[in-house]
C-alpha cells in the first residue's frame, strides 16, 4: 500500500510538470476518481456477484453447507456472511464484500460436488479468513488504486493534445525530459500497478491459509482441498481478468507458467508451495 501511495504521487508530479499546466487538470482526475472509487468501494461485491453469475442462497437450499459457515464464523467471531453459489462444475470459491458486516462468501457447485465435508471446511475457512483479515476491503482498495493508475495515464497522454502549438512548443523546449519521462510512465505504470496488486494478492493468500488453518485446527483440510482443486483441470467460465485474483486457486487452467518473467503475473502464489507449508504446519 505504502508502495502504490508513493508510486501514484510521483506520477501525479511528473504529469503535471510534463504537461505545462501545473497539477490542476490532475487534480480533475483525481476528483472523477474519487467519485469512481467511492461507487466502488459500496457496489464492487455487486459488480463482482453479477459478473460471475453467482445466485444468493438459503438454508434450506443447501443446509450442510449453511451449517459448516455457520460453525465456522462462530469460531471467527465474525456475523453471517451471505452465501453464494455458480453453477459451474470447475471447484473454486472467493469472498468479497467491504467488511464482516457486508461480506459474501462464494462457492461454486463443482467445489460443492468434488469435495469432502473436511475439505470444504478447509476452503471456508480461508475465504472467512480473508474476511476477518479485511482483504476483502484491501484487494477493493487496490483493484480501485490500479485502475486510477490507468485512469491517469489515458488522462496524461490525451492531455497531450489539448494544448495549441504554442503550448507543444513550450513543453518541448522547457519540460522536454519530464515530457519524456511522462510518456514512459503512462505506458510502464498500468503494468507496474498491475504486478503491485499481483504481489499483494499472492501475499493475502499465504496469510488466508494460515489463518484459515488456525481456525479448522486441522491444515490438512485445506491441502487436500488444494490439492484436489489443481488437478482438475477445467477452467472457471464464470471468472475473468478482473475478479481471478479473488478466487482460492487460479480459476483459469491449463496455463503453463514456465519461466520467472511469466510468473510475476500469477494472480496466486503455486499451490504446490501452498500445499507444502500447509503440511509443514
Amino acid at each position: 500500500m505504502a508502495m502504490f501511495v508513493v508510486f501514484i504521487t510521483t506520477i501525479v508530479f511528473v504529469y503535471g510538470k510534463a504537461s505545462g499546466y501545473g497539477l490542476s487538470y490532475v487534480g480533475i482526475g483525481l476528483i472523477i476518481s474519487g467519485i469512481m472509487a467511492f461507487s466502488s468501494y459500496y457496489y464492487s461485491d455487486k459488480m463482482i456477484l453479477g459478473m460471475s453469475g453467482a445466485k444468493e442462497i438459503k438454508k434450506k437450499d443447501n443446509p450442510q453447507l449453511f451449517r459448516i459457515v455457520e460453525n465456522l464464523c462462530i469460531g471467527a467471531g465474525i456475523p453471517l456472511p451471505k452465501i453464494y453459489i455458480i453453477d459451474d462444475s470447475a471447484p473454486n470459491a472467493f469472498a468479497t464484500g467491504r467488511d464482516p458486516k457486508h461480506s459474501v462468501v462464494c462457492v461454486t457447485s463443482g467445489i460443492l460436488d468434488k469435495l469432502s465435508k473436511v475439505e470444504l471446511e478447509g476452503v471456508i475457512a480461508h475465504e472467512l479468513s480473508h474476511v476477518r483479515n479485511y482483504d476483502i476491503r484491501l484487494m477493493g482498495i487496490v483493484v480501485i488504486l490500479v485502475g486510477l493508475v490507468a485512469l491517469l495515464a489515458d488522462f496524461f497522454m490525451r492531455s497531450l493534445w489539448w494544448g495549441n502549438g504554442r503550448d507543444r512548443e513550450d513543453r518541448n523546449s522547457s519540460q522536454g525530459i519530464f515530457l519524456l519521462i511522462g510518456i514512459v510512465l503512462a505506458i510502464l505504470s498500468p503494468l507496474i500497478a498491475t504486478l503491485i496488486q499481483l504481489a499483494v494478492s499472492r501475499k493475502r493468500e499465504f496469510l488466508a491459509d494460515a489463518s484459515g488453518a488456525l481456525l479448522t485446527r486441522y491444515p490438512e483440510g485445506l491441502a487436500s482441498a488444494l490439492e484436489k482443486i489443481s488437478k482438475d483441470k477445467e477452467p472457471l467460465e464464470a471468472a475473468n481478468n478482473a475478479t481471478a485474483h479473488l478466487y482460492i486457486a487460479n480459476p483459469f487452467k491449463g496455463k503453463i507458467q514456465g519461466n520467472w518473467f511469466s510468473n510475476l503475473f500469477n494472480t496466486h502464489p503455486p499451490i504446490e508451495e501452498r500445499i507444502k507449508i500447509l503440511r509443514s504446519m
